[in-house]
């Protein structure tokens, strides 16, 4: 378990050292993905959709996917466990069975289900990493994906198939998929966090190449801030 903020007292050199050794450590990533071998075309109206995507720290999950053309809302929070508004430390602990998470809200006559699985794949988190994500390690980093319907389940275990079959990681994907989680809000700190906090080193190790990856991976879908 890693509890955020970082102590001012620790130096981003030593952060630096520390976040790559534990990121590189079985870390499995994959910079480039296919799409979706049946892609769901965009919708001919507009309207919001959703899905929870959990995928290590909700700080960088919630910055990719606030920089994706077509997402309207991307919350921190909480999902996938048994304690009713669970706090941050609360989930830490991991006794709630809570996944730090973020409820994205999109527009599927701008950006596809299809599209937001290959980003939340190839540049939000390693998928093949169980209960971990770079330097942060327990039960509320892993992998899920909590779905709003069962065209979005099937697509998304479609896609997950699919990229085993490719052999495009080289290690298993372990990312739990389950239909739609009570989602709790976390506390209004954790929001925007990335933004607030730009030069905090844990942002500049963790989630800044993030970012970078979305915009260099995704041209079309980025959308600066």
């Amino acid at each position: 378990m890693t509890i955020r903020p970082i102590p001012a007292a620790l130096t981003a050199l030593a952060l630096l050292a520390g976040g790559l050794a534990l990121r590189s450590a079985g870390a499995d990533t994959a910079r480039t993905l296919p799409e979706a071998s049946d892609p769901t075309p965009l919708s001919a109206i507009a309207g919001r959709d959703s899905v929870i995507f959990a995928g290590g720290c909700f700080w960088g999950v919630e910055a990719v996917f606030e920089r994706v053309k077509g997402v309207l809302e991307a919350t921190s929070g909480y999902a996938g466990g048994h304690t009713a508004n669970p706090t941050y430390y609360e989930v830490g602990s991991g006794a709630t069975g809570h996944a730090e998470a973020v409820k994205v809200v999109y527009d599927p006559s701008v950006v596809s289900y299809d599209q937001l699985l290959r980003i939340f794949f190839s540049v939000v988190h390693d998928p093949t990493q169980r209960n971990r994500q770079g330097p942060d390690v327990g039960t509320e980093y892993r992998s899920a994906v909590y779905t709003a319907s069962a065209a979005q389940l099937t697509a998304t275990r479609d896609y997950i198939a699919q990229l085993t079959a490719a052999k495009a990681f080289s290690r298993p994907i372990v990312t739990e998929v389950d239909g739609w989680k009570t989602f709790w809000v976390a506390e209004d700190y954790h929001q925007g966090y990335y933004d607030l906090h730009p030069n905090q080193p844990y942002i500049l190790i963790n989630d800044k190449p993030k970012v970078a990856a979305l915009q260099q991976e995704f041209p079309g879908l980025y959308v600066k801030k």
